[in-house]
């Protein structure tokens, strides 16, 4: 997720981590479930589950209300784009490596998106705007399917998720100030909670951080993003394949 997009609002704190997340300990986070029928994973269940989705209920945020220094206050509205690029062999979803000098989430992998400026009409405008501006992937490729439910971020953001089904041919331009690179992961192996784990950091004032990770090869995907993408897992879940 993008956020240091030039906007008039006053820049805030840099959020700076106080432990490396790849060291944390973790457990197993796929007690009790299993995996995403593939049956589901197709381009045509996704337009049909995205579009209309079936009741499902979203995991809350790891301590939503344990800010980082200097950012209280109202959460600031972001949107991101879970591109979901439809190429015959099977659905991958499309990701960033931030670059590393960034002043929010610096070298952390994210969705395309960033902050929502006042001349977005909606978080959708906002997410396929960013996705854009930062990667290169332009709107005509993109068929938008629906939101997931905003997710409240520790760094003082709220996200909207923003599901799209991306058709093949494109081109990418990345941002070089922004990206330092993009890649993409199998949905299913997104969508197999035996491949999600949960962590438990320890903070200098004593204390516990929870977070998700979805590790894939040399690919540490953590935090918001990860979180996102298990509650957009549940929601696959929940869908009967019929």
């Amino acid at each position: 997720m993008a956020t240091d997009t030039p906007s008039s609002r006053p820049r805030r704190p840099a959020a700076r981590l106080s432990f490396d997340p790849v060291a944390q300990p973790w457990e197993a986070a796929s007690q009790g479930l299993s995996p995403v029928d593939p049956r589901l994973l197709t381009p045509e269940s996704l337009r049909r589950v995205l579009t209309a989705p079936p009741s499902w209920t979203p995991e809350p945020p790891f301590e939503a209300d344990l800010r980082y220094p200097g950012r209280d206050g109202p959460p600031v509205e972001a949107a991101v784009l879970i591109p979901l690029v439809a190429y015959p062999d099977g659905v991958r979803v499309m990701l960033t490596q931030r670059a590393a000098h960034l002043h929010d989430h610096a070298g952390q992998i994210s969705f395309p998106g960033g902050r929502i400026e006042t001349w977005d009409a909606s978080p959708v405008a906002a997410a396929l705007r960013e996705a854009q501006e930062e990667t290169g992937l332009g709107g005509d490729f993109i068929e938008v399917l629906g939101s997931l439910p905003p997710y409240h971020t520790t760094t003082g953001f709220t996200v909207t998720p923003v599901t799209g089904l991306v058709r093949p041919g494109f081109t990418l331009a990345p941002d070089a100030f922004e990206v330092a690179e993009v890649f993409e992961v199998p949905l299913a192996f997104l969508a197999d909670p035996a491949n999600h784990r949960l962590h438990r950091a320890l903070l200098p004032d004593g204390r516990a951080r929870h977070f998700y990770s979805m590790p894939w090869h040399d690919r540490f995907i953590w935090g918001a993003t990860a979180a996102m993408l298990r509650n957009f897992y549940h929601l696959l879940r929940s869908a009967n394949p019929g």
